[in-house]
């Protein structure tokens, strides 16, 4: 899996996404990736057509409040200002509160590159990633974050989930930060619009001049 920059009218555009493949690392517990043809040319159909089967938040994808809270608001219902415009890619450590505070003061979306980026190497879940916990998530709200993306499966434990969620934080998950350097871009992330679901997969790019 190797990093996808191309060029456009003098514009720079960095695919930051994960594809979506199988035998793909998925969180533990999630469904796995399966893809099969339901019709193919070569058997005498008319089309190519595949039948897939995988779990909203596999690859790079956007949680949405309902994942962790019952009742609550779908994927469907994020506002498009919070998941595109100007963002902060910030090169940290790790994610504990001193690292967030990394990101420069007034950046409304942030994106975390840590050594979790250097995991998409890997066909097997790695256990000991960098993930936000309460405190670290509750610092980007009080800044007034609206979107944090990070370079694994998960943004962080279930206070983070909650701190981030009940904020109305977008969280994106599953970014492939390898090669991005650390500056300011424009930030296009578009999940799958699935009605009430908890989470959809996601197109991520960065842009800039």
């Amino acid at each position: 899996m190797t990093l996808r920059a191309e060029r456009l009218s003098g514009m720079e555009m960095i695919d930051i996404s994960v594809p979506l493949r199988e035998g793909m690392v998925t969180y533990p517990g999630d469904p796995v990736v399966r893809m099969e043809r339901a019709a193919s040319i070569a058997g005498g159909d008319v089309v190519n057509l595949t039948r897939m089967d995988f779990g909203l938040h596999s690859g790079t994808h956007v949680d949405a409040p309902a994942h962790f809270i019952d009742g609550a608001s779908g994927v469907d219902e994020i506002p498009l200002e919070a998941l595109v415009g100007p963002c902060e890619v910030v090169e940290a450590p790790d994610l504990s509160p001193d690292s967030v505070a990394l990101a420069p003061e007034g950046a409304e979306r942030v994106l975390f590159k840590t050594p979790n980026s250097e995991l998409w190497a890997r066909d097997d879940f790695a256990e000991d990633f960098a993930r936000l916990n309460g405190e670290a998530a509750a610092l980007l709200v009080d800044r007034g974050v609206r979107l944090v993306g990070v370079d694994y499966l998960s943004v962080g434990d279930e206070a983070a989930h909650h701190a981030l969620l009940e904020a109305r934080v977008v969280p994106v998950e599953g970014l492939d930060l390898r090669g991005v350097e650390p500056g300011s871009y424009e930030l296009v992330c578009l999940p799958l619009r699935v009605v009430g679901a908890d989470g959809a997969p996601a197109r991520a790019i960065l842009r800039r001049d």
